[in-house]
């Protein structure tokens, strides 16, 4: 793996994460990540329109007049959004009927947009594709982290709910992980949100503060005896 991918996989998944670090995509990032199987798909679908849209944007950027080319992009999302909402609603009603207008707003994410108008526009298909899938990765994982965050929390239970994104099989996938829970109301409710993203940011910065740390340290016992000057 080269440097540059290297680099680019690192800056979506945790340097610029857009979930914790860019904050980009707030409304769908806490109005649905309740539970864990609503943050999947969501971030999942998103992933998808946002490579393949980055992907597309990548092979026709010479041929889209630099004057509008916002409109196109934002085209060329609405059409992609479009056919991966018709195939939720097509083979996952349910979800379908949970998500709601989220779906469609993905068309308006500034996420999506973002990458493909700051990295996709000016970048080859392969690093543009792998820039989306990272940033769409990252996300993904945020939603996750804070859906069972809220789940547990709120309702005592992980991956309720599954059977509606893989069919009633995955109904056995539910973990009970607080018998008799009455339940945590605030943790399912937009302020549930606010403080479980707050807890994700701090830890976040915490251990980019140990790692800092732990480098400075690293590098003083590294240095050679002879590097360090006598006093006068």
């Amino acid at each position: 793996m080269s440097d540059e991918i290297r680099a680019i996989l690192k800056n979506g998944l945790w340097t610029q994460n857009p979930g914790i670090v860019q904050l980009l995509g707030l409304c769908p990032l806490l109005a649905i990540s309740n539970n864990v199987v609503n943050a999947l798909s969501l971030g999942l679908a998103t992933t998808l329109v946002m490579a393949v849209a980055s992907s597309s944007v990548s092979v026709f950027r010479n041929l889209i007049p630099s004057a509008i080319r916002i409109p196109v992009f934002i085209l060329i999302i609405a059409v992609l959004v479009t056919v991966v909402e018709l195939l939720i609603h097509a083979h996952m009603l349910a979800l379908y009927v949970v998500l709601g207008v989220f779906i469609p707003l993905i068309t308006t994410n500034c996420i999506v947009l973002a990458r493909v108008e700051a990295f996709a526009s000016k970048r080859n298909t392969l690093h543009s594709t792998l820039d989306a899938v990272a940033m769409g990765i990252g996300l993904t994982l945020v939603l996750v982290a804070l859906g069972a965050m809220r789940e547990i929390a709120g309702s005592g239970t992980l991956f309720a709910g599954f059977d509606l994104a893989f069919g009633p099989a995955a109904k056995a996938l539910t973990l009970t992980l607080i018998p008799d829970y009455p339940g945590f109301l605030l943790a399912i409710l937009p302020p549930g949100a606010f403080i479980g993203l707050g807890l994700l940011i701090a830890a976040r910065n915490w251990i980019d503060a140990r790692r800092a740390v732990r480098t400075e340290r690293d590098g003083k016992a590294a240095r050679p005896a002879s590097a360090v000057q006598p006093a006068a």
